[in-house]
């Protein structure tokens, strides 16, 4: 495997992926999992590198991923998404399996000269409509919005996003990982927080 570069972004500054209330829930999904819980926030945090016992039951992870390797922001169906940083529309596209992202978009960053991408999953299906692969973006553009549980892989509404030092050969990344694999994904994919910089986690 080639060396993956470390990402900085020291003097970097970016624009919220979603727009957050101050009051916001972070979960904790370590332990028992109840799929149709009501969350007690319209927003809430899913946390970066957390073991996800019992969760990803889906054929989709072999019953073995469940590592996650990105951050899920949990609100409304149809909140807008920003692009965090200046980049292009890079891949987009639908992984429709149940327990998948559903509607997909994948930008791609270049932060101080490395270049990065970005998955959006559990969009809208009108998040990828038009779209064209290399058109530039702007921080701040809206270019998605978080799609309803049958368009987004059946999942309570929210954004999973994540970020690559590795480019992507199609719409699509591991969002979760086996524990085996946990130290090679830290490292491609790294602690979305990066960019991000939520008050609370």
């Amino acid at each position: 495997m080639k060396t993956i570069p470390s990402l900085d972004t020291k003097g970097l500054s970016f624009h919220p992926v979603i727009h957050l209330p101050d009051d916001y829930e972070v979960y904790d999904l370590t332990g028992e999992y109840d799929p149709l819980r009501i969350p007690a926030l319209p927003y809430g945090i899913g946390k970066y590198n957390e073991q996800r016992k019992g969760v990803y039951t889906q054929d989709l992870f072999s019953g073995v991923r469940d590592i996650h390797v990105g951050i899920d922001i949990g609100c409304p169906i149809g909140t807008q998404v920003h692009a965090f940083f200046d980049g292009e529309i890079f891949l987009f596209g639908n992984n429709p399996a149940p327990g998948d992202y559903g509607y997909t978009l994948i930008t791609k960053h270049t932060l101080n000269s490395v270049p990065v991408w970005a998955l959006h999953g559990h969009l809208s299906e009108a998040s990828i409509s038009e779209k064209v692969r290399g058109s530039k973006i702007r921080a701040g553009q809206v270019i998605a919005w978080v799609g309803d549980r049958h368009e987004n892989g059946g999942w309570n509404p929210h954004l999973h996003f994540q970020l690559s030092l590795v480019e992507p050969e199609k719409a699509d990344l591991p969002g979760v990982v086996s524990s085996a694999d946990r130290e090679w994904a830290l490292k491609i994919y790294p602690d979305p927080q990066l960019v991000l910089g939520l008050k609370k986690i």
